[in-house]
């Protein structure tokens, strides 16, 4: 029985709800551990995976809008939507960072007690599972080619990252014992200047795609290759390839015999432009522009 193709978007979406799903159960446990267990970065790290949720619902609605089909005001589609919901995700994340590093900053100025050794098991758990997610998330986010997808999913690995340094400040203060009670907090706030540094790492392919960036040159060179397979294109001028969503556009400047006829080209860029809809590069719609040939300029 064959394998039903299951669109970008629907994987997407599916991996979404995944985490979304891990991330309320993960909310629940951390609060309640770091409430009953006197850790105060885990609380902290409660309200990161909070921010998680909230941003992983902000990617479910992107998606959704980047499903729609062209219409009227949208003859290329919805898939900006996808870049957008990337950028504000990075933008949760950044504004999560500065959160935790606020935070951590008025704990280690405030006295508190000495956190249970128990929330280390608890955080055990958490990284384990956070760090699984991430690695899940990322790799459908590189299958389908998702700028958002790959952001939530460093959602995933900054929550494991202050759950790290968590694990640590804790387990320095219960080693330590009375006089270290902020170890935990002094982690959390080397976390999230590392949460920080990722999500502005993470915003910049969101806005090379909403500005049209040319993708990477692989792409580029693969259409070539695929074009050049066509003995009856003579030269291939321009290729200008941009993504929208998950899907690619590209505007092709192809040259071919000045002496054939229009009907003739015609039927010559539709061998050009099926060749590339039917490979596996994810090409939407392809755009050509016929010009004749002149060896004596190339």
């Amino acid at each position: 029985m064959a394998a039903i193709d299951v669109h970008p978007s629907v994987k997407a979406i599916r991996t979404t709800q995944i985490g979304i799903g891990v991330s309320i159960v993960l909310v629940v446990v951390k609060a309640f551990a770091g409430y009953t267990g006197h850790s105060y970065a885990l609380i902290a790290d409660a309200t990161e995976t909070g921010a998680d949720i909230f941003s992983s619902m902000l990617l479910w609605v992107g998606l959704i809008i980047a499903m729609k089909p062209p219409d009227s005001e949208h003859p290329y589609g919805h898939g900006k939507a996808e870049p957008i919901a990337s950028i504000f995700i990075s933008l949760f994340l950044i504004g999560a960072a500065v959160w935790i590093g606020w935070h951590a900053i008025k704990l280690i100025e405030t006295p508190h007690p000495l956190p249970k050794a128990f929330t280390l098991y608890v955080l055990g758990i958490v990284i384990a599972i956070k760090e699984l997610m991430f690695r899940y998330v990322l790799r459908v986010g590189k299958r389908i080619n998702s700028s958002a997808v790959r952001a939530d999913a460093y959602h995933h690995r900054s929550d494991a990252i202050t759950s790290i340094a968590a694990f640590i400040g804790v387990s320095i203060a219960v080693v330590k014992g009375k006089g270290w009670e902020s170890a935990d907090d002094w982690a959390a706030l080397v976390a999230s200047i590392l949460i920080l540094y990722n999500a502005v790492q993470l915003i910049r392919p969101g806005l090379q795609e909403i500005m049209d960036a040319a993708p990477s040159g692989e792409i580029v060179k693969k259409v070539r290759r695929l074009v050049k397979e066509i003995r009856e294109v003579s030269y291939l001028e321009k290729c200008y390839i941009r993504k929208m969503g998950f899907d690619y556009f590209a505007d092709l400047h192809i040259q071919v015999d000045g002496s054939l006829s229009v009907e003739e080209g015609h039927r010559i860029s539709h061998l050009v432009k099926d060749k590339l809809l039917q490979s596996e590069l994810g090409i939407k719609d392809v755009l050509i522009h016929i010009e004749p040939y002149h060896p004596k300029i190339q």
